[in-house]
């Protein structure tokens, strides 16, 4: 796999974020860890196909920690890495920004394509 190259550090936090479910996932593990469950609700619209390839893919790059205790039933809890919480930290001035300007974006015509 050949290793990619970024055109600056914006886009390469883009490039770890990659759409709109890992940011949602990392609000919502920003409190602390959570069993499935919880986060699937937590996240408000995610199906539980979409949740487990994102948590996948945020495990694989080193955002989100899978802990598994080993007891019937099988319990899983979620929780950030550092490396996750400095981007839900990077995060923060981002959505401060959104909440601020929420009537404004809202009021953005949506493409119809």
């Amino acid at each position: 796999m050949a290793k990619r190259t970024y055109s600056c550090g914006l886009d390469a936090a883009i490039a770890v974020m990659g759409g709109k479910w890992k940011g949602l996932i990392l609000f919502s593990l920003g409190e602390g860890p959570l069993r499935f469950g919880e986060l699937r609700r937590a996240v408000a619209g995610i199906s539980e196909r979409m949740l487990i390839l994102q948590l996948r893919e945020m495990e694989a790059s080193g955002l989100v920690h899978r802990e598994v205790h080993q007891q019937v039933p099988p319990k899983v809890e979620y929780s950030l890495t550092e490396f996750g919480g400095s981007l839900n930290t990077a995060m923060g001035p981002l959505g401060a920004w959104g909440e601020e300007h929420l009537e404004r974006i809202e009021a953005i015509p949506r493409d119809p394509a």
